[in-house]
C-alpha cells in the first residue's frame, strides 16, 4: 500500500479508495485520452496514462488560449454594433 494512502486512512480520511477503484479510474482515463484510446494495446501502465493525461489537458487549455485569442481579435475587428459582432456576443452568453 502506497505511503500516501496509508497516511490518508491513519488521519481519518473517509474518502479511502481501493487499488480495484484507482484501477478502474485509471481505466477510464486511458478510454478519453485519443492517444491512449487509438492504441489497441490494453497494456498501458498508470504513470502513462497519467502523463499522457496531463499532455492532453495541457494541450486543451493551449487550443482554448488560441481560440480565445483569435475571438478576441475577431471581435476588435468588427464594429461592436454589427450583426456580426451581434451574433458572436449571443454565442458567448
Amino acid at each position: 500500500m502506497s505511503s500516501r494512502r496509508s497516511r490518508s486512512r491513519q488521519s481519518g480520511g473517509s474518502s479511502e479508495i481501493t487499488d480495484a477503484q484507482i484501477t478502474d479510474l485509471i481505466s477510464k482515463l486511458q478510454q478519453l485520452i485519443p492517444e491512449l484510446h487509438a492504441s489497441r494495446s490494453n497494456k498501458v501502465s498508470a504513470t502513462k496514462v497519467l502523463q499522457e493525461t496531463c499532455n492532453y489537458i495541457k494541450n486543451l487549455h493551449r487550443e482554448v488560449d488560441d481560440l480565445s485569442d483569435r475571438l478576441s481579435q475577431l471581435l476588435a475587428s468588427t464594429d461592436s454594433n454589427s450583426a456580426q459582432a451581434a451574433i458572436i456576443r449571443s454565442l458567448l452568453m
